[in-house]
């Protein structure tokens, strides 16, 4: 049976965590995590969030990173566009990675990470602006994953998907 969603606890990226036991199965993922994703912290380049369970505190199940971003306004669909002001680049938050360990996949730790990562956009979008979260999808499977969750594919890139921050808001609205 899976973890309940409230065994779990997102926080940042921190030393204790053991970042070496970590493997959701894709190896560009794997090393960003073990490799990159502290000095990028420290860089304030990205923030990286890692999921725990709350018996467990050094062993990280899953991952994902936020960053300030910007979207070309001509990278975007038309009828997005009429709605937005004239500026050549929107800002927006670039979920950049987000992985669940193959230990934990099937369990709903990759959308229990989505939720969270939108959740705090959302909030830092009325100090920050931002228009959208964007994500770069890894493969097809990525790209299916963020579709389920109404990311629309920007034209010209479709691996490229984005989610309005007035319906990440819809999302929030009784929270």
């Amino acid at each position: 049976m899976p973890p309940e969603p409230s065994q779990w606890l997102v926080e940042p990226l921190g030393k204790k965590h053991d970042r070496a036991a970590f493997s959701c199965g894709n190896e560009i993922l794997d090393h960003y995590l073990k490799e990159l994703a502290g000095q990028d912290a420290r860089r304030r380049v990205a923030a990286p969030f890692i999921v725990v369970a709350k018996t467990a505190p050094q062993t990280i199940l899953g991952y994902y990173t936020l960053s300030s971003f910007g979207i070309d306004l001509a990278d975007l669909p038309a009828d997005v566009v009429r709605k937005l002001p004239t500026y050549p680049v929107v800002p927006d938050a670039l979920l950049g990675r987000l992985a669940v360990d193959r230990r934990q996949q099937g369990q709903g730790l990759g959308e229990f990470l989505l939720i969270d990562a939108l959740r705090r956009a959302f909030v830092q979008s009325s100090q920050i602006a931002a228009f959208a979260v964007v994500v770069d999808a890894i493969d097809e499977k990525a790209i299916g994953f963020y579709k389920h969750f109404d990311f629309l594919p920007l034209p010209d890139r479709p691996n490229r998907l984005f989610l309005p921050m007035k319906t990440i808001a819809d999302l929030f609205r009784d929270f």
